[in-house]
């Protein structure tokens, strides 16, 4: 007599893991004039490992020169299993308190949050999400900055676990946004020819589709894509001053870049298939006429590496 024995399914022994990276820091840049001074990152906190957990750092009343000011400046960075989806999330805040450059850009409260949250199986790419952002009482020469923010900007995660730079929702929000600005009347000439390029690169982006991209490096990896949270800046009565997008272009002082976005990548070692980063930046400045230099508040990033 036959006997019939049921035999389990082939259990996979391939193992899941994942390597933790976020960064933040809260104001950073280099001052030429009227004072020559490099502004080091201040309050830099940084995960880069596989154990993960929850690191913090502060900075209060920190003042360069009495030019450029804040009173309470605090990172975290943070990685942890999932219970959602038993995957790994990567979180990265930075959180400023009484900004204050040269008695013209202040802010009672900025916050630069980005997480992202790479699935256990076919989790490479992660989905992104902004949430905690915020400008509070932002204001230009005392006036309010209303700002119109878009937290969904990159969408959702990529089908398939597709790259960012071969989605076309993201790669024609980012084409909208950017062509907006490029063809603004009034653009300065040094934004128009940055702003020429960055659409020209997402043309290409979206042209090529699945195929590999020639502007790739070395290691694979392909030049940073930028956007931003900001849709559009209220209007502000200060004669000379406009808006395009999410940049103010204010005479006698500079450019300023609100709520800015680098999706880029990065390839690990123990990888060959590039890795996606985020990095979002509340407040970029190109200063020019009262002072020179250029500056950041508010940087947060984070990407993570999963394995196969």
């Amino acid at each position: 007599m036959a006997i019939m024995i049921d035999t389990p399914e082939a259990v996979s022994t391939v193992k899941h893991f994942h390597d933790y990276h976020a960064e933040a820091h809260v104001l950073s840049g280099h001052l030429q004039r009227p004072i020559n001074q490099k502004i080091e990152p201040q309050a830099q906190v940084t995960l880069n490992d596989r154990r993960g957990g929850h690191f913090t750092r502060n900075a209060d009343d920190v003042s360069i020169e009495g030019l450029i000011s804040f009173t309470k400046g605090e990172t975290r960075v943070s990685g942890a299993r999932s219970l959602k989806n038993n995957g790994w999330v990567t979180l990265s805040t930075s959180i400023l308190e009484g900004l204050n450059v040269f008695e013209i850009i202040t802010a009672d409260r900025i916050v630069s949050q980005v997480s992202t949250d790479h699935p256990y199986k076919d989790g490479h790419v992660p989905h992104v999400t902004f949430l905690g952002t915020q400008f509070k009482k932002l204001r230009v020469g005392g006036f309010p900055a209303v700002l119109t923010l878009n937290l969904g900007i990159c969408g959702d995660k990529p089908a398939g676990d597709r790259s960012y730079f071969q989605d076309p929702n993201f790669l024609r929000g980012v084409k909208d946004q950017t062509e907006k600005i490029a063809k603004a009347n009034g653009l300065p000439k040094e934004l128009k020819e940055q702003y020429d390029e960055k659409l020209a690169y997402i043309k290409k982006l979206i042209s090529a589709g699945d195929a590999p991209d020639q502007d790739a490096g070395e290691a694979g990896s392909r030049k940073p894509i930028t956007c931003s949270l900001v849709q559009s800046i209220g209007e502000i009565p200060i004669p000379g001053v406009q808006a395009f997008g999410h940049i103010l272009v204010i005479p006698e002082f500079g450019s300023v870049a609100l709520g800015e976005i680098e999706v880029g990548e990065k390839v690990y070692e123990a990888s060959e298939r590039p890795c996606v980063y985020f990095e979002l930046t509340s407040i970029k400045m190109k200063l020019g006429c009262i002072g020179d230099g250029n500056m950041t508040a508010g940087t947060s990033r984070t990407n993570g590496q999963s394995y196969p």
